[in-house]
């Protein structure tokens, strides 16, 4: 057990190295307005979303252009009256040109543009409601990271002073000093730290790949995110629930989604009524050898009768499609208010929390911590109270660290279920 103690110190020992190396070399000091910079500037799915809004967009062009004339042109393939050539173009042969064009009745084409701009404004909506699910995933990622980072200091400074314990222990115990019992209880706690700090790490790295993927950032850079702290004192009882509601209604992107889906479907509607409408085809046209007389100008117009298909299956689908929408619509809406609330909640809760805690009992706690060190050293302290004091230390840092999170991930929740920057505007 002993030599497998040893082995699991040096594993560890090692990766910290590591990690300390990678740090100080590829850190990128990055605050949370030079993150949004680069990531609406950088960022692949956004990108592409673009260019698909853009694409809609021309999709309105198309809805605007009305039919081409259509050209017929009609001739014998044998001509036995007079030469009995094929294909006969001279003056001897009959030729029957014609042109027509297609007449939309019924504001067909106004109809279809109007779906057009509809679905552009679809497109620009899902643009915008991916561009918040983004940057909420964005800033709750910046925001862990760098109160992680604050958590694993802790961590490396208590790991480092039970390293300068087991050194002066190793060092003493051949002088019987100290019992071996207590060498190998420190050194149980320093593993055990060290275990925790390398599952933070993962965690911390994790998290780093993720934003790595949002800014498009190399792989071999490390973020160190730089916040303001007076973020978290934001107080969520500025603004009301009455506001925040309000801001929802006109600001979500998937409520605004399901009110255009229902106008789609409207509009819809209109156009499957207006296409049982038969369309018109009228041309001018010439024969030269007519049954009636030589070199004859006529006209030809020409539609369908609607005895059978008068669009009655799609009129239908398209009404109950409006039923669908507005149900899904009221759905979206209801589900948005108790969003709102539950965020509203939950910001309050995490702020009454955060309002309890006494920064400078966690300040006496940093400046208590060395002075305990100093003294077990000098044999001041037994063993069960600097360990109890170490882990009691630890557990304090996490849990502040943790409440500071939960606030901050709260405003950043509310602004998410608004969609409205209420906290920490950049």
């Amino acid at each position: 057990m002993r030599k497998f103690g040893i082995l699991f110190l040096l594993i560890v020992s090692r990766n910290i190295i590591i990690y300390g190396q990678i740090l100080s070399q590829d850190t990128i000091r990055l605050s949370l307005p030079d993150a949004e910079k680069q990531f609406l500037s950088n960022n692949l799915l956004l990108l592409a979303e673009k260019y698909n809004v853009e694409a809609t967009r021309a999709l309105i062009i198309q809805a605007k252009l009305y039919p081409n004339p259509t050209i017929y042109y009609t001739n014998t393939i044998y001509n036995t009256s007079n030469n009995n050539k094929y294909f006969d173009l001279s003056s001897n042969s009959d030729h029957a040109p014609q042109i027509t064009q297609l007449i939309i009745l019924a504001g067909k084409i106004k109809k279809q543009v109007k779906i057009a701009e509809t679905n552009y404004k679809l497109a620009e909506d899902n643009f915008y409601d991916m561009l918040r699910t983004l940057k909420l995933g964005l800033r709750i990622s910046f925001f862990n990271i760098y109160y992680l980072q604050q958590t694993s200091k802790v961590y490396s400074d208590e790991i480092s002073s039970f390293k300068k314990v087991v050194t002066a222990y190793t060092q003493a115990q051949g002088k019987g000093y100290v019992s071996e019992a207590d060498v190998v209880l420190i050194k149980a706690q320093q593993y055990s730290l060290e275990s925790e700090y390398q599952a933070l790490i993962d965690n911390i790295n994790d998290l780093q790949s993720q934003l790595r993927i949002l800014l498009q950032i190399s792989v071999d850079k490390y973020l160190l995110p730089v916040v303001d702290s007076e973020i978290v004192k934001a107080d969520p009882h500025s603004f009301g629930l009455r506001s925040l509601l309000d801001s929802a209604y006109v600001n979500r992107m998937d409520l605004l989604i399901a009110t255009d889906n229902l106008l789609l479907s409207k509009q819809n509607y209109s156009l499957q009524k207006a296409q049982a409408v038969p369309d018109i085809t009228i041309g001018p046209g010439f024969v030269k050898k007519s049954n009636f007389i030589n070199n004859d100008f006529v006209y030809s117009i020409g539609f369908s009768l609607p005895l059978f298909n008068r669009n009655q299956g799609n009129i239908k689908n398209a009404k109950i499609l409006i039923d669908y929408r507005t149900t899904q619509m009221k759905s979206i809406k209801k589900g948005l208010e108790e969003q709102v609330f539950r965020g509203f909640q939950k910001a309050i809760d995490a702020d009454k929390l955060y309002r309890n805690i006494d920064l400078s009992f966690v300040a006496n706690f940093d400046r208590l911590a060395k002075e305990i060190l100093d003294q077990y050293i000098k044999r001041n302290i037994n063993l069960l109270n600097f360990l109890t004091f170490y882990d009691s230390y630890k557990q304090n840092i996490v849990q502040l660290n943790t409440i500071l999170f939960n606030k901050v991930n709260a405003l950043e929740n509310i602004n998410f279920v608004t969609g409205t920057n209420f906290f920490n505007k950049y």
